[in-house]
């Protein structure tokens, strides 16, 4: 067994103590490397500064703090770990300039081992949130002639995700690279194990890799002997079997765990890394998607990395929230926005099982940009940044591009050609697409369109696209236009500002919605559709008339998270499973029921299996007392199919109330009903007669 050891690498959590302040445009001044400036604002990270004194500025931001260093750990190998800073970083240590990196929501590490002394360290990093002609997100250049080539979301500069100082002696593990080969009755999981060798010799490690199942039993093993040069990599592969290995599905995320440890020659631990995965199958075939062999049709919201308390530096708390209340919403399939996501959303959308297609923001770009080789350059890098710290999710379906940039450009084409063959080199199997909103002003085949594994529309019908009515004959269009490709709708919704204010815009909203997935509905190639979006977020575009800066009127909640009516539309709209209760009697006294629990119709939309569900079922007399409750496991409920569940109770004659929920794997009500009972009651009260009435008696 694997157990923990206090020698392998670890990691010391910095997120607390540093102090912040604004430069805007102002150069730096070379003090600031020694010693805070007058009137500096105290902070935690993650920090975002358009919630403290930077609101509404762009600039540099720039935080300091000291770490104190304990001479126990100098001469190991010491380095800084940061998970995102927006946008470009440069990082100082006792005034030494030891790193910096640009993009702004992805980790990256930076080697400190020489400049750390025992005793007090002044770490200084500078962050920039100022966009540029080809940085990424960048100028929206394709809105140059509103005046306005911000970027649709908030510019939220600062440390916006955990800092950390990682140890390490000896020798470390970079990262685990999983694939899976599923066959009928067994899976092979192979470990790519990057490991590097921190010393100035050579070593010769023992690497134990084990394979956990969803229930915590190790059920595979494997273990090899590594050499690797000083200072040098190795990634050996590791490759175990899974007998009778538990899917992951749609709605319940079955998740094993493959971990990795590091022994030196000694039989010490060095270090230890564990990744959950998803044994899985994903394809596409005839315009449909197959998860595990079997067509789904999947939808979802989007959300964006915004709240009005923490702005874009989100802590897990937020995070789980919103990703609990997605799952509520019956969310299957979702772009997590126009950026790489934390590891907590990928996190929950693994135990949802939802899928989803992280994306690198390239947004509203001209053909000039896309052709800009210094944006190729920033693109791959992100990307590959982003699949090596998300690429083992079994939530991700699919890779994006970009989103509503000028692919029908020749420098479009060459753009998406360059990222397609990108990707496919360091992920190879994975799904590569992007979003594209003139598709939905024109349905005519695109070759950059026709380069993605499948299409991504944003389709505003109602608003920007054209008329509500127009969604149609445009479907059909686009079936003409591109007969072997499956349609994602990646986005489709109501902007407030198309309506007189906010309460309107939700009317709006709720009727657009359900008339826009009914469309979508009858055309068996719409595999997905997502609505944008699940709250409202801050930006200086699509506001009220009048406002310069404030939150896009879009969500199904409020910013602060207050659900709206559309919300409980779209939670009805989108459930996949529904229910009727049958009363069982003894005369006019209930004694028990039978639930009939329904999948959705073949080929609905949504239509997926239910998987792991279970039926929660309460009856309650007239004066409050629970009768009788109780709990019981579904079997798989595919599309058209159904399932039954009876139960009883000692019966009184009494009113009745019988609730029954269909709850999820992860407990989301995925859908229920209510059954009332009350006896008949006539002529049961006492009503004396009229004496004058009666007949006489004859005598």
């Amino acid at each position: 067994m694997l157990l923990p050891s206090p020698v392998w690498a670890e990691r010391i959590d910095l997120d607390a103590g540093w102090t912040f302040w604004l430069a805007k445009d102002a150069p730096a001044d070379p003090a600031w490397l020694k010693s805070d400036p007058a009137k500096v604002e105290s902070v935690s990270v993650p920090h975002s500064w358009p919630l403290s004194r930077g609101v509404g500025s762009e600039g540099v931001g720039w935080y300091a703090r000291t770490l104190v260093v304990p001479k126990a750990i100098v001469g190991k190998h010491l380095e800084l770990h940061f998970d995102a800073v927006f946008y470009a970083a440069r990082v100082w240590v006792n005034g030494t300039l030891v790193g910096t990196h640009e993009g702004g929501h992805t980790a990256f590490d930076i080697d400190v081992s020489k400049v750390l002394r025992p005793g007090a360290n002044r770490i200084v990093v500078a962050a920039d949130d100022r966009p540029g002609f080809v940085t990424i997100p960048g100028y929206a250049m394709r809105l140059q002639a509103s005046g306005n080539v911000w970027y649709d979301w908030w510019h939220s500069g600062g440390i916006t995700r955990d800092v950390s100082l990682r140890i390490a002696e000896g020798g470390l593990i970079r990262r685990q690279r999983i694939r899976q080969v599923l066959k009928p009755d067994s899976a092979t999981v192979t470990s790519g194990v990057a490991i590097e060798n921190v010393d100035a010799t050579p070593h010769t490690y023992s690497l134990t890799s084990v394979a956990i199942d969803p229930d915590g039993r190790e059920v595979a093993r494997g273990e090899k002997s590594v050499t690797v040069a000083a200072s040098s990599t190795a990634t050996p592969d590791a490759a175990l079997t899974i007998a009778r290995p538990q899917l992951w599905q749609i709605g319940a995320g079955k998740l094993y765990r493959i971990v990795a440890e590091l022994r030196d020659e000694k039989g010490v631990v060095l270090d230890r890394r564990e990744v959950t995965v998803g044994l899985r199958t994903l394809a596409l075939r005839d315009r449909k998607l197959y998860v595990n062999g079997v067509a789904v049709r999947l939808t979802g919201v989007t959300r964006h990395e915004d709240s009005p308390w923490e702005g874009a530096a989100e802590t897990r708390g937020t995070i789980l929230h919103d990703m609990r209340d997605l799952n509520a919403l019956h969310v299957t399939l979702t772009r997590p926005v126009h950026y790489p996501q934390p590891q907590s959303v990928f996190d929950a959308a693994d135990r949802a099982g939802m899928l989803l297609v992280p994306e690198i923001p390239i947004w509203q770009m001209t053909a000039a940009q896309l052709g800009d080789p210094r944006l190729l350059v920033r693109a791959k890098a992100m990307m590959a940044e982003m699949i090596a710290e998300s690429g083992n999710h079994p939530s991700v379906l699919a890779w994006s591009v970009m989103n509503e940039s000028e692919a029908a450009t020749p420098q479009g084409l060459a753009f998406v050609k360059a990222m397609k063959a990108h990707i496919n080199a360091i992920d190879p199997g994975r799904f590569v697409t992007f979003a594209d909103s003139q598709i939905a002003e024109r349905a005519v085949r695109v070759p950059a369109l026709v380069e993605a594994d499948f299409v991504m529309a944003n389709a505003y019908f109602g608003t920007w696209s054209g008329a509500a009515g127009k969604v149609g004959p445009w479907l059909d269009a686009f079936d003409k236009a591109y007969p072997d490709r499956m349609l994602v709708i990646s986005e489709f919704g109501w902007p407030g500002p198309f309506s007189h204010d906010s309460a309107s815009a939700d009317v709006a909203r709720t009727e657009n919605l359900k008339d826009q997935l009914a469309a979508f509905a009858t055309r068996p190639w719409v595999g997905g559709a997502i609505f944008w979006s699940y709250a409202d977020y801050r930006s200086n575009k699509n506001l009220f008339a009048g406002m310069a800066d404030g939150y896009v009127d879009h969500g199904l909640v409020d910013a602060d998270r207050q659900r709206r009516p559309s919300y409980f539309a779209w939670e009805a709209a989108n459930r996949d499973v529904s229910a009727k209760v049958d009363l069982t009697m003894a005369g006019e006294t209930p004694t028990g029921f039978t639930a009939t629990v329904m999948g959705a119709a073949k080929a609905a939309l949504p239509s997926y299996p239910l998987v792991g569900a279970r039926l929660h079922w309460r009856a309650i007399g007239g004066d409050r007392v629970v009768l009788g409750e109780g709990e019981q496991a579904l079997p798989v409920i595919a599309p058209g199919g159904t399932a039954t569940v009876s139960a009883a109770w000692t019966g009184r004659l009494t009113p009745v109330t019988v609730t029954v929920d269909i709850l999820t794997a992860e407990g989301a009500r995925a859908g229920g009903v209510v059954r009332d009972y009350e006896p008949f009651k006539a002529g049961s009260a006492v009503y004396p007669p009229d004496p004058a009435q009666l007949p006489k008696d004859p005598k």
